[in-house]
């Protein structure tokens, strides 16, 4: 079957069809209709589930703990304030290994109160022990979100899983979308059984204190989790192309890489721009590829040693920034190909609470860094840095004058 569906209510197919038990969730702005349409799916009699309407994100999270504990599939949807006010539980999620899927809409932070997107909620959440996968296209949305609970649940994981996609640019935005048939589906995806529950008729505490002498082994099973999570997710991947149909690759997603001597690096719906501006530099003379970052936790460091190891230069482009330092993306894809030769490696944040970003101002940062005329670190080619600072002082001036400052 096909629709016209935006992103938002393509992320409830997802559920529906990998027959989620308990839906929790509190409305945030551009998260709201994913819950919507999942209510709709059940008050029509369409989807077997139990929706828990709860009164903030902590208990969204809280409820789906208690869900995923009790050993039946669970699933939320949040964004932004949402997700930051659930941090502390999913830190406990992840630790007490509860498999269960989030949808995040990714969007800017406030203040300024901003509701379009830029990633730094997710880029704020990416030391939670939560697996983070990042969709490109409506119909990476719908796949993604059955593939994570395939990722979640394998014994070799255990571990949540947040699939990740961009306000309103895709939330909001009305795509075509080839929804599979649900038989199909259910031999991708079997009914859940837990390696763990809670039982009334054998208790035992799960997730109490633990003591130094063991505090450091779970950390390391957590990490030992999310190695196994690259190779489960290829699996993932490759198994749904087989049985369900439809393809976006594995931990990357690479275009045009195969003769490439200069690379773009990216994650979400920049990338889609980056491939206009690929084949705009091909067309002036260079040689340039795409790789698009699908899976950030965890990190496809093996992938990104390979495939950026015969080229000259590599521009990243992070739509998030970590203060103090650069672009989150930026110091991860150094980090990942450092010691193993490869490109010279630069960074640019930009599309920051929902800016635009035309492939236009890619390309010319693009050359740039291919000329070897960017400086190091991460740089804001897209700052008004005089519009700025004259607003500033505009308003700090009209204040002191209100107040009688010299």
């Amino acid at each position: 079957m096909r629709l016209v569906e935006t992103g938002n209510h393509v992320a409830a197919w997802g559920a529906r069809l990998s027959r989620v038990e308990v839906v929790s969730a509190y409305p945030i702005t551009p998260q709201t209709q994913v819950i919507e349409e999942i209510s709709r799916f059940i008050d029509e009699g369409e989807m077997e589930c139990e929706y828990i309407p709860v009164e903030s994100e902590h208990s969204a999270m809280a409820a789906m703990i208690g869900a995923a504990a009790m050993g039946v599939r669970a699933f939320s949807a949040t964004s932004a304030h949402g997700l930051a006010y659930m941090h502390e539980l999913l830190h406990w999620a992840a630790a007490v290994r509860l498999p269960m899927v989030m949808v995040n809409v990714n969007r800017a932070l406030g203040p300024g109160w901003n509701i379009w997107c830029d990633h730094q909620d997710t880029m704020a959440a990416r030391d939670t022990g939560w697996i983070q996968l990042y969709c490109a296209d409506h119909q990476e949305i719908l796949d993604t979100v059955i593939q994570a609970y395939r990722i979640s649940e394998d014994p070799r994981v255990i571990l949540p899983v947040m699939v990740c996609y961009d306000a309103f640019v895709m939330s909001h935005t009305y795509m075509q979308v080839d929804i599979p048939e649900q038989e199909a589906v259910d031999r991708f995806l079997p009914p859940f059984r837990s390696l763990w529950k809670l039982d009334l008729e054998y208790p035992f505490t799960h997730g109490s204190v633990i003591y130094p002498d063991d505090y450091e082994e779970v950390r390391f099973s957590m990490q030992q989790a999310m190695d196994n999570a690259r190779r489960v997710i290829a699996e993932a991947a490759r198994e749904y192309r087989d049985v369900v149909g439809g393809y976006h690759g594995e931990l990357v997603d690479a275009y045009r890489m195969e003769d490439a001597e200069y690379a773009l690096l990216a994650m979400g719906t920049v990338a889609s721009e980056c491939r206009v501006a690929v084949d705009e530099l091909r067309e002036s003379g260079y040689p340039c590829g795409l790789v698009r970052i699908r899976s950030y936790r965890p990190f496809p460091v093996a992938e990104l040693r390979e495939l950026l190891a015969p080229l000259r230069v590599a521009l990243v482009i992070d739509r998030a920034v970590s203060f103090g330092l650069e672009g989150p993306l930026f110091s991860e894809v150094k980090a990942a190909v450092y010691g193993n030769g490869g490109p010279s490696i630069h960074g640019m944040v930009t599309g920051l609470g929902g800016r635009d970003v035309p492939y236009d101002l890619i390309v010319d940062n693009a050359v740039a860094a291919f000329k070897g005329k960017l400086l190091p670190g991460s740089h804001w080619p897209a700052v008004r840095l005089n519009d700025h600072h004259r607003l500033v002082k505009r308003s700090l001036e009209e204040y002191w004058k209100k107040e009688g400052v010299r």
